[in-house]
């Protein structure tokens, strides 16, 4: 849970911590970390929301009528980087990105997030999200540049010394408790080199800045310990990849709805919609929870992860599991998602499908009756997500509009590559 902040407990603490320096940190389109930093002698400027940065500079922001952007600090999101010096200490804000007039920017992915949160809350409905997010923690060459090699042979809970990252793993635990996480568990994961810490679960727009300080923080922890960390989806042929996967919830008036005493299973109706509406436009979605190339060599067959369109109550590999097991009550969990998602988009139109669901009443398939497939690669992936008018209008068309040149480019540009395998298989034989 992140801190609840006045704007003079912020001048308190920046004082009281020896604070020097400050990120502004805030996210582009594409779920990409963005940050400008200033010294504390310009804190009034940062509360007041008057700092400013050239949109033209950020990939996806470009609007020739608003060049100059303007980050506004959730006074929550205050940190002290536990890694950096402790004298002339180092903290951050994730921010939003505001037009001059104040009005937030159409392509700030938080915003958007924000949006469709007001819309559940307007409902009387909290959305809460659990992410588990897999990486692997990979060697580094003699000049520092990273690998997919590694010398260790850990598997799923395996200890030193198979586990080689456990050492580095501690570290991002404590580093991340220490900026306010609360850590459920750490553990290696099932192939060689790869990792799992899951956090405990928050409102969307918390989970969605946890992710984003999440992933600095494995990336920081890891070139401090000669690893390089990476949530790429399938870095390897003959690995299982790396997901993300995300457990939701709605609260009202504190409780779980999507639990029932009442039903054999624990799980109520509105569950069923609410999984039915993320259901009906899961293909759409995909662009979102798969936005690379190499997330869809992670979606085949035989590496335990989703490949159809269908939900379970029992099948863990299944797109979707609903469960009522735990201490949480009843989940919704989406087990395509990786970790190149932007989480603030892909938990806005998650929710956003959810609550269709919930609006039209709608019920899912018999469980194990579908006969969709995901999409299997990143162009038909942007053909799907062009036939989902909601989840655009969800989105809005700026962000969309951007999105899909960028993918489009992505894969015309990966198409026009030759691949090792291509030469390996045809350069002899043609």
């Amino acid at each position: 849970m992140m801190n609840q902040y006045t704007r003079e407990d912020i001048i308190r603490l920046v004082e009281e911590e020896d604070v020097e320096f400050i990120r502004l940190q805030f996210v582009d389109i594409y779920g990409n970390l963005k940050n400008m930093a200033v010294t504390t002698s310009q804190l009034e400027k940062v509360l007041n929301n008057q700092c400013t940065f050239d949109g033209a500079a950020i990939e996806g922001f470009a609007d020739p009528k608003k060049y100059q952007l303007f980050l506004a600090p959730d006074l929550d999101t205050f940190t002290i980087f536990p890694w950096r010096p402790q004298q002339g200490k180092v903290a951050r804000f994730i921010c939003d990105v505001k037009k001059a007039d104040g009005t937030p920017f159409k392509c700030d992915s938080r915003y958007i997030l924000k949006k469709v949160m007001k819309e559940a809350e307007e409902m009387g409905y909290t959305f809460n999200v659990g992410p588990e997010c897999e990486f692997f923690l990979f060697d580094m060459d003699e000049n520092g540049e990273p690998t997919t090699s590694t010398q260790e042979k850990g598997g799923y809970f395996d200890v030193g010394p198979l586990d080689l990252g456990e050492n580095a793993r501690r570290e991002i635990v404590l580093f991340l408790e220490d900026m306010g996480f609360e850590i459920e568990n750490s553990f290696h994961a099932g192939e060689i080199a790869q990792h799992e810490v899951d956090f405990k679960y928050d409102n969307a727009l918390c989970t969605a800045d946890n992710i984003m300080t999440f992933k600095m923080v494995v990336r920081t922890v890891a070139k401090r310990h000669g690893f390089h960390g990476t949530f790429m989806p399938k870095p390897s042929v003959n690995l299982h990849g790396s997901g993300m996967h995300l457990s939701m919830s709605l609260m009202k008036d504190g409780k779980n709805v999507f639990s029932d005493e009442n039903a054999e299973n624990g799980i109520s109706e509105l569950a069923y919609q609410f999984m039915a509406g993320i259901l009906e436009h899961v293909e759409g979605l995909t662009l979102l929870a798969n936005p690379i190339i190499n997330s869809y060599k992670r979606l085949v067959p035989g590496y335990r992860a989703p490949v159809s369109v269908d939900w379970s109550e029992t099948d863990r590999d299944a797109l979707v599991r609903l469960t009522s097991v735990g201490g949480d009550g009843a989940l919704v969990e989406l087990r395509s998602p990786d970790g190149a998602a932007n989480p603030y988009l892909l938990l806005a139109a998650c929710l956003a499908c959810g609550l269709e669901g919930i609006k039209k009443q709608l019920k899912p398939q018999k469980e194990g009756a579908s006969t969709k497939k995901l999409p299997t690669s990143l162009e038909s992936a942007i053909l799907e997500f062009e036939k989902d008018s909601f989840i655009q209008e969800v989105l809005g068309k700026h962000i969309c509009t951007r999105v899909l040149e960028a993918k489009k480019e992505e894969w015309n540009e990966y198409c026009h590559q030759v691949s090792q395998w291509e030469k390996d298989r045809y350069l002899l034989l043609v």
